[in-house]
């Protein structure tokens, strides 16, 4: 694996995080939404990522975790699930957006674990923020060499 590549794996990182922060921002802004009906009721939305992996170059190591011959080249984004959980449903007559029999319901949100999870995405960008960092003054450096 060359040292240019760490670039595209942490930009793919980056793109992941940036991904995973603003689910997780539209999960807390709805978290208080109230609906009078099942289907028109906001649900949690989660990130699925998957590694994508490359051929091994003859010589070099792959990862660990990675099939023989393969290395990771980066983190795709396979998509964005709704949360399949119930509902939390309420009895609040004297609300607007109450059905006939009382009920609104909310989106099965936490807040705590959305903040912790929103905590652990900035911490994983930046991580990746500091990874091309160190890349880039490694090749300063080396380009320094021949001076």
């Amino acid at each position: 694996m060359s040292l240019a590549s760490v670039f595209n794996i942490a930009g793919t990182g980056m793109s992941a995080q940036s991904t995973r922060l603003n689910t997780i921002s539209s999960n807390i802004a709805n978290a208080e939404t109230v609906s009078s009906s099942l289907d028109q009721t906001y649900r949690a939305r989660h990130p699925v990522f998957a590694t994508m992996f490359q051929q091994v170059q003859s010589g070099d190591r792959g990862s660990l975790f990675a099939e023989q011959g393969e290395a990771g080249r980066g983190v795709q984004v396979l998509g964005v699930i709704e949360d399949q959980s119930s509902l939390m449903p309420r009895y609040e007559p004297d609300h607007p957006m109450a059905n006939a029999d009382g009920y609104v319901y909310y989106p099965k949100v936490n807040v705590v674990e959305e903040m912790a999870d929103m905590i652990s995405a900035s911490r994983a960008f930046q991580t990746n923020v500091e990874m091309m960092n160190t890349a880039k003054q490694m090749l300063q450096r080396v380009l320094t060499l021949g001076q």
